[in-house]
Protein backbone atom coordinates (compact mmCIF):
# COMPACT_ATOMS: atom_id res chain seq x y z
CA UNK A 1 0.00 0.00 0.00
CA UNK A 2 1.58 3.49 -0.84
CA UNK A 3 1.60 6.17 1.56
CA UNK A 4 -0.88 8.27 0.55
CA UNK A 5 -2.92 5.47 0.96
CA UNK A 6 -2.35 5.06 4.44
CA UNK A 7 -2.30 8.50 5.27
CA UNK A 8 -6.13 8.33 4.08
CA UNK A 9 -6.73 5.61 5.91
CA UNK A 10 -5.39 6.66 8.97
CA UNK A 11 -7.05 9.76 8.94
CA UNK A 12 -10.75 8.23 8.40
CA UNK A 13 -10.13 5.76 10.97
CA UNK A 14 -9.30 8.68 13.60
CA UNK A 15 -12.11 10.71 12.67
CA UNK A 16 -14.07 7.41 13.57
CA UNK A 17 -12.57 7.53 16.41
CA UNK A 18 -13.61 11.05 17.04
CA UNK A 19 -17.24 10.38 15.72
CA UNK A 20 -17.29 7.04 18.41
CA UNK A 21 -16.37 9.84 21.47
CA UNK A 22 -20.01 11.49 20.53
CA UNK A 23 -21.44 9.42 21.91
CA UNK A 24 -20.30 10.64 25.32
CA UNK A 25 -21.29 13.66 24.55
CA UNK A 26 -25.17 12.68 23.48
CA UNK A 27 -25.04 11.06 26.82
CA UNK A 28 -23.74 13.80 28.87
CA UNK A 29 -25.82 16.30 27.09
CA UNK A 30 -29.39 14.26 27.57
CA UNK A 31 -28.65 13.29 30.95
CA UNK A 32 -27.67 17.07 32.06
CA UNK A 33 -30.79 18.67 30.62
CA UNK A 34 -33.33 15.98 31.96
CA UNK A 35 -33.76 15.18 35.33
CA UNK A 36 -31.66 13.03 37.78
CA UNK A 37 -33.83 10.55 38.60
CA UNK A 38 -34.11 9.22 34.82
CA UNK A 39 -30.19 9.81 34.17
CA UNK A 40 -29.13 6.02 34.41
CA UNK A 41 -32.04 5.33 31.68
CA UNK A 42 -30.10 7.71 29.26
CA UNK A 43 -26.74 6.14 29.81
CA UNK A 44 -28.55 3.15 28.75
CA UNK A 45 -30.07 4.05 25.93
CA UNK A 46 -27.26 6.13 24.48
CA UNK A 47 -24.56 2.77 25.46
CA UNK A 48 -27.19 0.39 23.48
CA UNK A 49 -27.72 2.96 20.80
CA UNK A 50 -23.93 2.30 19.98
CA UNK A 51 -23.56 -1.52 20.81
CA UNK A 52 -26.76 -2.56 19.18
CA UNK A 53 -26.26 -0.19 16.46
CA UNK A 54 -22.43 -1.53 16.02
CA UNK A 55 -23.91 -4.87 15.33
CA UNK A 56 -27.01 -3.77 13.53
CA UNK A 57 -24.89 -1.90 10.92
CA UNK A 58 -22.14 -4.66 10.57
CA UNK A 59 -24.37 -7.20 10.54
CA UNK A 60 -26.59 -6.01 7.39
CA UNK A 61 -26.86 -2.26 7.65
CA UNK A 62 -23.67 -1.05 5.91
CA UNK A 63 -24.81 -3.18 2.91
CA UNK A 64 -28.41 -2.14 2.61
CA UNK A 65 -26.55 1.59 2.68
CA UNK A 66 -23.24 0.87 0.17
CA UNK A 67 -24.60 -2.14 -1.44
CA UNK A 68 -24.46 -2.39 -5.34
CA UNK A 69 -27.61 -0.22 -5.85
CA UNK A 70 -31.28 -1.47 -6.43
CA UNK A 71 -32.74 0.78 -8.60
CA UNK A 72 -31.00 3.83 -7.32
CA UNK A 73 -33.37 3.26 -3.74
CA UNK A 74 -31.46 0.45 -1.85
CA UNK A 75 -28.52 -1.29 -1.53
CA UNK A 76 -28.46 -5.20 -2.06
CA UNK A 77 -28.10 -6.46 1.32
CA UNK A 78 -25.76 -9.14 2.15
CA UNK A 79 -25.12 -10.37 5.99
CA UNK A 80 -21.90 -10.25 8.64
CA UNK A 81 -19.38 -7.51 6.25
CA UNK A 82 -16.28 -8.84 5.90
CA UNK A 83 -14.20 -7.16 3.29
CA UNK A 84 -10.65 -6.65 4.98
CA UNK A 85 -9.97 -3.66 2.16
CA UNK A 86 -13.17 -1.78 3.74
CA UNK A 87 -13.54 -2.44 7.53
CA UNK A 88 -12.16 1.99 8.18
CA UNK A 89 -15.32 2.99 5.83
CA UNK A 90 -17.51 0.28 7.76
CA UNK A 91 -16.00 1.54 10.87
CA UNK A 92 -16.40 5.19 10.01
CA UNK A 93 -19.95 4.66 8.76
CA UNK A 94 -20.62 2.33 11.71
CA UNK A 95 -20.14 5.68 14.29
CA UNK A 96 -22.26 8.04 12.03
CA UNK A 97 -24.99 5.54 12.26
CA UNK A 98 -25.16 5.20 16.41
CA UNK A 99 -25.28 8.79 16.21
CA UNK A 100 -28.55 9.18 14.24
CA UNK A 101 -30.24 6.49 16.34
CA UNK A 102 -29.29 8.31 19.77
CA UNK A 103 -31.20 11.82 18.10
CA UNK A 104 -34.60 10.30 19.28
CA UNK A 105 -33.43 9.26 22.62
CA UNK A 106 -33.18 12.86 23.91
CA UNK A 107 -36.68 13.92 22.48
CA UNK A 108 -38.63 11.10 23.99
CA UNK A 109 -36.63 11.13 27.63
CA UNK A 110 -38.40 10.42 31.00
CA UNK A 111 -41.60 8.85 29.61
CA UNK A 112 -40.28 5.74 27.56
CA UNK A 113 -40.20 2.33 27.88
CA UNK A 114 -36.53 0.78 27.68
CA UNK A 115 -37.25 -2.36 25.96
CA UNK A 116 -39.50 -0.13 23.40
CA UNK A 117 -36.45 2.09 22.66
CA UNK A 118 -33.98 -0.88 21.74
CA UNK A 119 -36.17 -2.46 19.48
CA UNK A 120 -36.74 1.26 17.59
CA UNK A 121 -33.31 2.16 17.82
CA UNK A 122 -32.23 -1.53 16.18
CA UNK A 123 -34.61 -0.73 13.09
CA UNK A 124 -33.66 2.82 12.89
CA UNK A 125 -30.00 1.31 12.13
CA UNK A 126 -30.94 -1.27 9.86
CA UNK A 127 -33.17 -0.21 7.69
CA UNK A 128 -34.70 3.64 7.76
CA UNK A 129 -31.07 5.20 8.16
CA UNK A 130 -29.27 3.29 5.93
CA UNK A 131 -32.13 3.23 3.21
CA UNK A 132 -31.94 7.07 2.81
CA UNK A 133 -28.46 7.40 3.62
CA UNK A 134 -28.13 4.86 0.47
CA UNK A 135 -30.12 7.54 -2.18
CA UNK A 136 -27.32 10.03 -1.20
CA UNK A 137 -23.99 8.67 -0.34
CA UNK A 138 -23.41 5.25 -1.72
CA UNK A 139 -22.71 7.21 -5.55
CA UNK A 140 -25.38 5.77 -7.37
CA UNK A 141 -28.76 6.88 -5.58
CA UNK A 142 -31.41 8.59 -7.00
CA UNK A 143 -30.91 11.94 -5.07
CA UNK A 144 -26.83 11.85 -6.06
CA UNK A 145 -27.93 11.44 -9.68
CA UNK A 146 -29.87 14.65 -9.17
CA UNK A 147 -26.68 16.25 -7.53
CA UNK A 148 -27.83 16.74 -3.80
CA UNK A 149 -25.29 17.90 -1.75
CA UNK A 150 -25.12 17.01 1.80
CA UNK A 151 -21.18 16.39 2.59
CA UNK A 152 -21.22 15.10 6.39
CA UNK A 153 -25.37 14.32 7.00
CA UNK A 154 -27.02 17.26 7.85
CA UNK A 155 -30.17 15.63 6.21
CA UNK A 156 -29.01 12.14 5.99
CA UNK A 157 -27.76 11.85 9.53
CA UNK A 158 -28.96 14.98 11.61
CA UNK A 159 -32.69 15.45 10.02
CA UNK A 160 -33.28 11.58 9.75
CA UNK A 161 -33.05 11.28 13.69
CA UNK A 162 -34.57 14.65 14.37
CA UNK A 163 -37.74 13.95 12.63
CA UNK A 164 -37.81 10.25 13.82
CA UNK A 165 -37.65 12.21 17.18
CA UNK A 166 -40.54 14.29 16.43
CA UNK A 167 -42.64 11.10 15.90
CA UNK A 168 -41.70 9.74 19.07
CA UNK A 169 -42.31 12.70 20.96
CA UNK A 170 -45.84 13.35 19.30
CA UNK A 171 -46.93 9.57 19.76
CA UNK A 172 -45.57 9.11 23.53
CA UNK A 173 -46.81 12.24 24.52
CA UNK A 174 -45.48 15.11 27.27
CA UNK A 175 -43.71 14.07 30.54
CA UNK A 176 -46.45 14.45 33.43
CA UNK A 177 -46.53 17.55 34.52
CA UNK A 178 -45.16 19.08 31.39
CA UNK A 179 -48.48 20.89 30.62
CA UNK A 180 -51.22 22.26 32.69
CA UNK A 181 -54.22 24.37 30.98
CA UNK A 182 -52.65 24.29 28.18
CA UNK A 183 -49.53 26.30 29.69
CA UNK A 184 -45.62 25.22 29.24
CA UNK A 185 -44.14 24.43 32.53
CA UNK A 186 -40.37 24.65 32.62
CA UNK A 187 -38.71 21.21 33.65
CA UNK A 188 -35.41 21.97 34.45
CA UNK A 189 -32.16 19.62 33.49
CA UNK A 190 -30.35 18.73 36.19
CA UNK A 191 -27.04 19.36 35.69
CA UNK A 192 -26.02 22.32 33.19
CA UNK A 193 -22.40 21.74 33.65
CA UNK A 194 -22.40 17.78 32.27
CA UNK A 195 -25.00 19.36 29.56
CA UNK A 196 -22.23 21.80 29.06
CA UNK A 197 -19.58 19.38 29.01
CA UNK A 198 -21.32 16.99 26.63
CA UNK A 199 -21.78 19.84 24.24
CA UNK A 200 -17.96 20.53 23.85
CA UNK A 201 -17.03 16.68 23.49
CA UNK A 202 -20.03 16.97 20.43
CA UNK A 203 -18.34 19.95 19.42
CA UNK A 204 -14.78 18.54 19.46
CA UNK A 205 -16.67 15.21 17.91
CA UNK A 206 -17.55 17.41 15.08
CA UNK A 207 -14.35 17.52 13.81
CA UNK A 208 -14.26 13.80 12.66
CA UNK A 209 -17.38 14.05 11.90
CA UNK A 210 -17.61 16.68 9.54
CA UNK A 211 -13.16 16.47 8.36
CA UNK A 212 -13.65 13.24 8.57
CA UNK A 213 -16.30 13.05 5.41
CA UNK A 214 -13.73 14.15 3.07
CA UNK A 215 -12.53 10.30 3.23
CA UNK A 216 -8.96 11.48 2.74
CA UNK A 217 -6.05 13.79 3.71
CA UNK A 218 -3.26 13.25 0.81
CA UNK A 219 -2.89 15.84 -1.95
CA UNK A 220 -5.47 18.18 -2.90
CA UNK A 221 -7.62 16.94 0.37
CA UNK A 222 -5.34 18.09 2.78
CA UNK A 223 -6.72 21.65 1.77
CA UNK A 224 -10.12 20.93 1.80
CA UNK A 225 -10.27 19.13 5.62
CA UNK A 226 -8.55 22.21 6.84
CA UNK A 227 -11.63 24.27 5.08
CA UNK A 228 -14.06 21.96 7.03
CA UNK A 229 -12.48 22.48 10.49
CA UNK A 230 -12.85 26.36 9.96
CA UNK A 231 -16.43 26.43 8.44
CA UNK A 232 -17.10 24.12 11.11
CA UNK A 233 -15.93 25.95 13.96
CA UNK A 234 -16.91 29.18 12.71
CA UNK A 235 -20.78 28.27 12.61
CA UNK A 236 -20.59 26.47 15.51
CA UNK A 237 -19.20 29.65 17.40
CA UNK A 238 -22.00 31.86 15.85
CA UNK A 239 -24.52 29.56 16.42
CA UNK A 240 -23.95 29.93 19.95
CA UNK A 241 -23.04 33.35 19.98
CA UNK A 242 -26.74 33.79 17.94
CA UNK A 243 -28.95 31.80 20.81
CA UNK A 244 -27.07 33.80 23.57
CA UNK A 245 -27.70 37.34 21.72
CA UNK A 246 -31.32 36.32 21.22
CA UNK A 247 -32.12 35.07 24.63
CA UNK A 248 -30.39 38.21 26.14
CA UNK A 249 -32.82 39.58 23.94
CA UNK A 250 -36.15 37.69 23.83
CA UNK A 251 -35.84 36.59 27.74
CA UNK A 252 -33.94 39.30 29.12
CA UNK A 253 -31.02 37.26 30.15
CA UNK A 254 -28.32 35.18 28.16
CA UNK A 255 -29.82 31.88 28.43
CA UNK A 256 -27.41 29.08 29.38
CA UNK A 257 -29.01 25.69 27.79
CA UNK A 258 -30.10 27.77 24.57
CA UNK A 259 -26.50 28.99 24.01
CA UNK A 260 -25.53 25.19 24.34
CA UNK A 261 -28.01 23.96 21.88
CA UNK A 262 -26.83 27.51 19.74
CA UNK A 263 -23.63 25.36 19.17
CA UNK A 264 -25.19 22.32 18.29
CA UNK A 265 -27.27 24.00 16.21
CA UNK A 266 -24.73 25.83 14.09
CA UNK A 267 -22.80 22.38 13.59
CA UNK A 268 -25.95 20.40 12.17
CA UNK A 269 -26.50 23.56 9.98
CA UNK A 270 -23.21 23.48 8.54
CA UNK A 271 -22.64 19.78 8.35
CA UNK A 272 -24.39 19.56 4.90
CA UNK A 273 -22.05 22.39 2.99
CA UNK A 274 -18.92 22.80 5.18
CA UNK A 275 -16.91 21.76 2.10
CA UNK A 276 -18.92 23.94 -0.42
CA UNK A 277 -19.13 26.88 1.54
CA UNK A 278 -16.58 30.00 1.90
CA UNK A 279 -15.69 31.00 5.91
CA UNK A 280 -18.14 33.81 5.77
CA UNK A 281 -20.66 31.75 4.59
CA UNK A 282 -20.21 28.98 6.85
CA UNK A 283 -20.67 32.24 9.68
CA UNK A 284 -24.22 33.09 8.20
CA UNK A 285 -25.45 29.68 8.25
CA UNK A 286 -24.26 29.50 11.81
CA UNK A 287 -26.00 32.13 12.98
CA UNK A 288 -29.40 31.60 10.92
CA UNK A 289 -29.07 28.02 12.39
CA UNK A 290 -28.97 29.55 16.16
CA UNK A 291 -31.65 31.49 15.77
CA UNK A 292 -33.69 29.14 13.93
CA UNK A 293 -33.17 26.70 16.98
CA UNK A 294 -34.37 29.57 19.45
CA UNK A 295 -37.79 30.03 18.16
CA UNK A 296 -38.16 26.34 16.94
CA UNK A 297 -37.49 25.20 20.67
CA UNK A 298 -40.00 27.77 21.85
CA UNK A 299 -43.02 27.16 18.77
CA UNK A 300 -42.27 23.16 19.26
CA UNK A 301 -42.68 23.50 22.93
CA UNK A 302 -45.39 26.25 23.37
CA UNK A 303 -47.43 26.30 20.42
CA UNK A 304 -47.58 22.67 19.34
CA UNK A 305 -47.47 21.46 22.83
CA UNK A 306 -45.15 18.77 22.03
CA UNK A 307 -42.64 18.13 24.33
CA UNK A 308 -38.81 17.38 23.48
CA UNK A 309 -36.33 17.65 26.92
CA UNK A 310 -33.50 18.19 25.04
CA UNK A 311 -34.59 20.12 21.98
CA UNK A 312 -33.31 17.54 19.94
CA UNK A 313 -36.14 18.20 16.94
CA UNK A 314 -35.07 21.47 16.65
CA UNK A 315 -31.73 21.66 16.86
CA UNK A 316 -30.95 18.16 14.63
CA UNK A 317 -34.38 18.75 12.73
CA UNK A 318 -34.93 21.66 12.23
CA UNK A 319 -31.63 23.07 11.84
CA UNK A 320 -30.46 19.68 10.00
CA UNK A 321 -33.20 20.71 7.08
CA UNK A 322 -32.46 24.68 7.16
CA UNK A 323 -28.44 23.67 6.72
CA UNK A 324 -28.78 21.49 3.81
CA UNK A 325 -31.74 24.14 1.79
CA UNK A 326 -28.76 26.78 2.56
CA UNK A 327 -25.76 24.89 0.59
CA UNK A 328 -28.36 25.85 -1.79
CA UNK A 329 -27.71 30.04 -1.58
CA UNK A 330 -24.11 29.63 -0.38
CA UNK A 331 -22.39 27.10 -2.24
CA UNK A 332 -19.84 28.79 -4.02
CA UNK A 333 -20.30 26.41 -6.59
CA UNK A 334 -23.30 26.89 -7.73
CA UNK A 335 -24.88 28.34 -4.92
CA UNK A 336 -27.82 31.28 -5.74
CA UNK A 337 -25.33 34.16 -4.21
CA UNK A 338 -22.93 32.56 -6.92
CA UNK A 339 -24.78 33.08 -9.75
CA UNK A 340 -26.13 29.59 -9.59
CA UNK A 341 -29.52 30.38 -9.91
CA UNK A 342 -32.09 28.51 -8.39
CA UNK A 343 -31.21 25.41 -9.54
CA UNK A 344 -29.22 23.73 -6.68
CA UNK A 345 -31.47 24.96 -3.98
CA UNK A 346 -34.27 23.21 -5.43
CA UNK A 347 -32.46 19.83 -5.56
CA UNK A 348 -31.42 20.28 -2.28
CA UNK A 349 -35.43 21.07 -1.27
CA UNK A 350 -36.23 17.85 -3.00
CA UNK A 351 -33.22 15.73 -0.82
CA UNK A 352 -35.21 17.50 2.44
CA UNK A 353 -38.44 16.97 2.00
CA UNK A 354 -37.66 13.03 0.28
CA UNK A 355 -35.73 12.52 3.56
CA UNK A 356 -37.71 13.87 5.58
CA UNK A 357 -41.07 12.46 4.71
CA UNK A 358 -39.09 8.98 4.54
CA UNK A 359 -38.01 9.38 8.35
CA UNK A 360 -41.47 10.33 9.64
CA UNK A 361 -43.48 7.76 7.77
CA UNK A 362 -41.41 5.03 8.43
CA UNK A 363 -40.90 5.59 12.13
CA UNK A 364 -44.18 6.70 12.45
CA UNK A 365 -44.82 2.98 11.37
CA UNK A 366 -42.47 1.50 13.26
CA UNK A 367 -43.42 3.52 16.64
CA UNK A 368 -47.16 3.40 16.20
CA UNK A 369 -46.91 -0.52 15.37
CA UNK A 370 -44.62 -0.88 19.09
CA UNK A 371 -47.14 1.53 20.38
CA UNK A 372 -50.18 -0.58 19.80
CA UNK A 373 -48.31 -4.19 20.80
CA UNK A 374 -45.89 -3.67 23.58
CA UNK A 375 -46.48 0.21 24.39
CA UNK A 376 -44.47 3.08 24.05
CA UNK A 377 -44.81 4.64 27.73
CA UNK A 378 -44.23 3.50 31.11
CA UNK A 379 -47.05 3.24 33.88
CA UNK A 380 -47.75 6.76 35.02
CA UNK A 381 -46.14 5.24 39.16
CA UNK A 382 -42.74 4.20 36.98
CA UNK A 383 -42.33 8.06 35.74
CA UNK A 384 -42.99 9.43 38.62
CA UNK A 385 -40.61 7.91 40.44
CA UNK A 386 -38.18 7.99 38.06
CA UNK A 387 -36.92 5.27 35.16
CA UNK A 388 -33.69 4.49 36.78
CA UNK A 389 -35.24 2.86 39.49
CA UNK A 390 -38.11 1.03 38.21
CA UNK A 391 -36.45 -0.01 34.94
CA UNK A 392 -32.84 -0.79 35.86
CA UNK A 393 -33.16 -1.37 39.75
CA UNK A 394 -30.42 1.18 40.55
CA UNK A 395 -29.92 5.07 40.94
CA UNK A 396 -27.39 7.38 39.79
CA UNK A 397 -26.91 9.32 42.53
CA UNK A 398 -26.52 7.35 45.77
Amino acid sequence: MEANAVLDLMWIVICGILVFFMQAGFTLVETGFTRSKNAGNIIMKNIMDLCIGSIGFWAIGYTVMYGETIGSFIGSPTLFYDNTEDMHNLFFQTVFAATAATIVSGAVAGRTKFSTYIIFSFIMTVVIYPISGHWVWQGEGWLTELGFIDFAGSTVVHSVGGWSALVGAILVGPRIGKYTNGVSNAIPGHNILIGALGVLILWLGWFGFNAGSELAISGDSANAVAGVLITTNLAAAAGAVTAMIVTWISYGKPDISMTLNGALAGLVAITAGCAAVSPVGALIIGIIGGAVMVFSIDFIDKKLKIDDPVGAVSVHGVCGAIGTLLVGVFATDGGLLYGGGFAQLGVQAIGVLAIGAWAVVTSFIVLFTLKKTIGLRVSKEEEVDGLDIHEHKSNVYN
